[in-house]
């Protein structure tokens, strides 16, 4: 690709830092450039005004974010071979917008966005320490430094990429997008083909208006699916499980369950059990009715199927309860969250494709409401497993790790592989008071490892 193609709007940032300190080193971000990146091909005419769906209009306009960590096992010049790295993802990331062009433009309303090839902001940055160093002890208030600027002249931007050069000569890439047109499946759809631009191998098209015609928006009263941010100081804790330790757990469920558990299941239930028993322990002596939401990916759960590269927020959640202290069981949750899962893919599931779907929507959302509104202890849960989250290769090999910063969400559950495939590792954001209590619990040490370090 000629330089040319790409629309560069470059600011040296001579005395711009960025510091964070964690219990293992001192991080020192420094942003070295910003790039502004505009799709190779303008965008036409006819394709300047995006319609979202309507589960893309009743999503929160915040970025998520992941980070992934590649090393290096060269004794070359660090600087130059950065900058030929940057070059390579700069331009690649052009022609990635040019099929992804809604990425390049901004919100126009709750419904629309303006697809003015605007451009995403590619930022540059070195830090003084090492890759080692940094997953010695991962914490993630130091991960949190990674993430790309928001300030007021970005925050329009749906998408923005962070490049950072580690003192090693390792690299790590951060994705922010907005959750308004994206769901974890669109990025990783996203991801798959700029890596493959990036390796000149066949590109993967994404599927622009499959979750519109699905979904077409509508106008409906003030109401969000948008969740309740916390007040109180949050804080994230990682957790590994592995393979053997699962295996464990799934025989201790099979003692009372007539189904073979899934390893997602057993982990989310002793998850729960523990924050539920923790939370008891810290502000009261009697139990709160809890409720599990967990998100479902919508693509393999229609009738027809939804194509996975379909961009959009293609997720509903389903509830699990606890209404009584003696529900509080591993196997008890377990048993709860299959029938859940059944009767959501059996009945509700169906409702999406039916006439009155809206008004089913509309239905879900108010009960939402009151859910929120009400004294329930609410957790929110995600299952990342079987995505090829540490697949992404733009040239220099595959991440070793990859990690997700929330800053803004309490008593949330993030679950992925373990880089065997075969075990779970769990990020579980909680209010920090009660994750004081949380990490120390003694049944959940039993079966998973609190942080353990990564290995290169």
């Amino acid at each position: 690709m000629k330089d040319n193609q790409v629309t560069v709007n470059t600011t040296k940032m001579m005395k711009q830092n960025e510091r964070t300190s964690s219990s293992n080193c001192e991080v020192k971000l420094e942003t070295l450039n910003r790039v502004l990146i505009k799709p190779s091909k303008p965008t036409p005419p006819n394709l300047q005004t995006f319609k979202l769906s309507l589960l893309d209009q009743l999503s929160p306009n915040f970025h998520g974010n992941t980070t992934f960590f590649y090393p290096n096992y060269n004794n070359i010049n660090h600087s130059s071979h950065f900058l030929e790295k940057s070059k390579l993802l700069q331009n690649s990331l052009s022609q990635t917008l040019t099929l992804f062009y809604p990425l390049a433009g901004n919100l126009q309303d709750a419904a629309t966005i303006n697809c003015n090839d605007g451009g995403v902001f590619f930022i540059e940055s070195q830090t003084n320490t090492t890759l080692s160093e940094i997953l010695t002890n991962p914490d993630f208030d130091t991960f949190e430094c990674f993430l790309p600027s928001t300030d007021e002249k970005q925050i329009l931007n749906l998408l923005l990429i962070r490049f950072t050069l580690f003192d090693c000569g390792s690299t790590a890439i951060t994705v922010s997008l907005t959750h308004k047109i994206a769901d974890f499946n669109t990025l990783i759809t996203f991801l798959k083909t700029w890596t493959a631009v990036c390796g000149g191998d066949t590109k993967i098209l994404p599927d622009l208006t499959t979750a519109v015609n699905l979904f077409p928006p509508r106008e409906f009263p003030a109401i969000s699916a948008s969740v309740k941010t916390s007040n109180k100081k949050i804080t994230s804790r990682r957790f590994i499980f592995e393979a053997s330790k699962i295996e464990e757990l799934k025989t201790r469920v099979k003692r009372t369950v007539e189904f073979n558990p899934t390893r997602v299941e057993v982990v989310l239930a002793l998850i729960w059990k523990c924050a539920l028993s923790t939370t008891a322990t810290k502000t009261t002596s009697f139990f709160k009715h809890s409720i599990l939401l967990q998100a479902v990916n919508l693509r393999t759960r229609m009738e027809p199927t939804i194509p996975e590269n379909a961009v959009g927020n293609l997720i509903w959640p389903f509830s699990v309860t606890v209404e009584d202290e003696c529900h509080v069981a591993i196997d008890e949750m377990v048993k709860r969250m299959r029938k859940g899962m059944r009767e959501f893919i059996e009945s509700k599931v169906e409702r999406f494709k039916e006439e009155g779907w809206f008004e089913f929507v509309m239905e879900s959302l108010k009960e939402r409401v009151k859910i929120n509104e009400g004294s329930l202890v609410i957790y929110r849960s995600s299952s990342w497993c079987n995505f090829p989250l540490l697949e992404n290769d733009f040239g220099w090999g595959k991440p070793v790790w990859s990690c997700s910063v929330n800053k803004v969400v309490s008593n949330t559950i993030a679950l992925m592989d373990t880089k065997d495939g075969c075990g779970v590792e769990a990020f579980v954001t909680l209010d920090e008071d009660h994750m004081e209590f949380f990490q120390q619990d003694q049944e959940l040490l039993n079966y998973a490892m609190l942080n353990p370090r990564i290995i290169i």
